[in-house]
């Protein structure tokens, strides 16, 4: 499975958050990430999941936010439908002419569930 460039590792990821990869990994398990891993387990995040992350960061070091209020306050967005839902990177997720049905079914439901959200 080819790894899009767009894709991070959780090293970098920690990075760019200026935090130690537990901390994502915490962050991950208590706000129901669901990340992307390759056949031998390797954690990637995506420029959406980089931006999800730095906004619980925000909530929690700037903003003086508990775990419980920032789910809450999450919840809050999700319901007004001010944030996104997190998702997961797909190969070859632009490319129409995908070879593996799954990828195609995930990708349809995808697009209904968007088409969904837009009515709520």
């Amino acid at each position: 499975m080819k790894i899009q460039k767009r894709l991070f590792r959780i090293g970098d990821l920690a990075e760019k958050l200026a935090v130690e990869k537990f901390v994502i990994r915490f962050w991950e398990k208590e706000f129901n990430f669901k990340t992307y891993r390759s056949e031998g387990g390797q954690r990637f995040y995506s420029h959406d999941d980089l931006e999800q992350f730095q906004h619980i960061k925000e909530l929690l070091y700037d903003r003086g936010f508990t775990i419980a209020g920032a789910k809450k306050e999450i919840n809050k967005k999700v319901r007004s439908g001010g944030a996104q839902i997190t998702s997961f990177p797909l190969d070859n997720e632009k490319n129409e002419n995908t070879e593996n049905p799954l990828i195609e079914e995930l990708l349809a439901l995808k697009k209904q569930l968007l088409e969904l959200r837009k009515l709520l």
